[in-house]
């Protein structure tokens, strides 16, 4: 039985090998955020274009402007003005934030250095060359790429793109992820189930998580614990770009996931994988698509979709898998669990005394969406540890929602 790592790097072995180009569309800056990006952008000049101020305060020439020399003010500068002329010696200027500097100042000295009477501004530091001052073209040089393709534009990226001018932006499309709950005791969100019904809040969480992950869901609903309508419905689901499907990969009687897919001729690269919640994973390519089994319990569905199928979202987006955003942090109250396989126990990290402390919330197994809903994160206790002492160092699964 593999590791949750060795599991994780079948995936994006699998995927990267043979997901092929993305189709891309012109998307506008304003609607690009998630995207991954399929062209270059260059930019239309040097930045910051001018140099430019990072305080508040007056340009000098620096050697002028020693502890107690006075220097006459002669004018300002605001952010936008247009400046031409050059300071002259024995000058100073007022200067605001993100203004130009003038021609012949190599510093600014900040406001609150300095006195002033009248015109006259007294100094009380010594001011340096380049002192609160960015030049021209630190930043990028005129015609520099800046974002490449495969990169994933986040607010940052959106910014650059925007401050270069790039308001419409080439990207790969979303990779579309069919989403497929199974089970005979499974009912639509907005109905009443019978007593021993529960409702599909997997379709919604799995929804929810490709959503974060990048992807497009494409809900199919929910499959009887039948062979014809199950093999039915992932017929369906295997027009999208990949397929996640839920519940029926354990070893129970109605558990038909695993079987219907083999006699779909899929490759299987995993059917369990050595962590609870969620060992009886699978993971296989079927008609050329990469499909995902989760155990059905919420919980597990949950850790197995942020362990396996995110970065195969990543890979499909044209991008290169993320890393799993572990960190790590101080046990705040001891742990025994069983050896064998790794736990992703529901927790709480939090930064209140400057280092990462999490604590293991109280929870019910892998149903309790709850428990799950009050933790911000997993604890991660490997496989061949049974205790752990508070003080101690672990690593913490980031939910990528909550933090």
């Amino acid at each position: 039985m593999l590791s949750y790592e060795q599991a994780r790097n079948k995936v994006v072995e699998q995927v990267g090998r043979r997901k092929g180009p993305r189709a891309t569309a012109v998307v506008s800056v304003w609607d690009a955020l998630g995207l991954v990006l399929a062209q270059e952008v260059q930019t239309d000049r040097e930045y910051p274009p001018f140099d430019r101020s990072t305080r508040d305060g007056y340009a000098v020439h620096s050697k002028e402007a020693a502890p107690a020399a006075q220097l006459k003010c002669v004018g300002e500068i605001k952010a936008g003005d247009t400046v031409r002329e050059a300071l002259a010696a024995g000058t100073c200027l007022q200067i605001m934030t993100g203004a130009a500097v003038a021609a012949g100042a190599d510093a600014v000295v900040m406001i609150e250095h300095t006195s002033r009477e009248g015109d006259l501004v007294r100094f009380e530091r010594a001011a340096q060359p380049g002192q609160n001052i960015v030049p021209r073209g630190s930043e990028a040089l005129a015609a520099q790429t800046i974002l490449t393709p495969g990169m994933r534009l986040g607010y940052a990226e959106l910014a650059l793109a925007a401050q270069v001018g790039a308001v419409h932006l080439q990207c790969a499309q979303r990779p579309r992820v069919g989403i497929l709950s199974t089970g005979d005791e499974v009912v639509l969100i907005d109905e009443t189930p019978g007593e021993f019904q529960i409702r599909n809040s997997n379709s919604v969480s799995l929804a929810a998580q490709v959503r974060i992950a990048g992807g497009e869901p494409v809900v199919l609903g929910n499959a009887a614990d039948r062979i014809e309508d199950l093999g039915e419905k992932i017929k369906r689901g295997l027009k999208e770009d990949t397929l996640v499907l839920s519940g029926g990969v354990s070893m129970g009687k109605y558990d038909l996931v695993e079987s219907v897919l083999k006699a779909m001729g899929t490759e299987f690269l995993f059917d369990a994988v050595a962590i609870r919640p969620g060992k009886p994973a699978v993971f296989g390519m079927c008609q050329g698509k990469p499909v995902f089994g989760l155990p059905g319990n919420p919980v597990s569905t949950m850790v197995t979709f942020e362990l396996f199928v995110a970065p195969a979202i990543d890979l499909l987006s044209g991008a290169q898998a993320r890393a799993l955003p572990l960190v790590e942090a101080r046990l705040a109250e001891a742990l025994k669990e069983k050896p064998g396989l790794a736990h992703f126990l529901p927790a709480h990290v939090g930064w209140g005394g400057g280092v990462p402390e999490v604590k293991a919330l109280r929870w019910q197994g892998s149903g309790d969406i709850a428990a799950l809903s009050r933790a911000n994160c997993f604890l991660v206790v490997p496989a061949d540890r049974e205790k752990i002492e508070i003080g101690e160092s672990v690593s913490v699964l980031l939910r990528k929602d909550a933090v």
